[in-house]
């Protein structure tokens, strides 16, 4: 049950992300000049958009130092998953781990 909870959060952390920055990307391109002075346009958007910096280096952290823990293969995927947003990586990581955390268990047990 917790991985289809994942896997669900994992399609919205893709899918409502990617809602608000493609029309960005059609109408201005890639214009990082642009992207960064609409993220901190103003108080509110500076602190979702400090928000989201800090908790993708607490990401980076977690998945370094968790995915090796746990001695789990191509981490550079979840930090790939980036480019989308920690909304996508995060809940990724998760089910991965979980799958992982399942399958040591099972493991154990034989």
């Amino acid at each position: 049950m917790l991985q289809i909870a994942y896997l669900v959060l994992c399609i919205l952390g893709t899918a409502l992300p990617c809602s608000q920055f493609l029309p960005f990307l059609l109408e201005k391109g890639l214009n990082i000049n642009a992207f960064f002075g609409q993220l901190f346009a103003n108080q509110i958007s500076g602190f979702f958009g400090m928000d989201v910096i800090v908790s993708a280096v607490v990401f980076l952290f977690f998945v370094f130092s968790e995915g090796s823990r746990l001695r789990m293969k191509n981490l550079w995927i979840y930090i790939a998953s980036l480019l989308v947003g920690v909304s996508l990586g995060l809940p990724l990581f998760l089910l991965m781990r979980q799958r992982k955390l399942e399958e040591t268990a099972l493991n154990n047990q034989q």
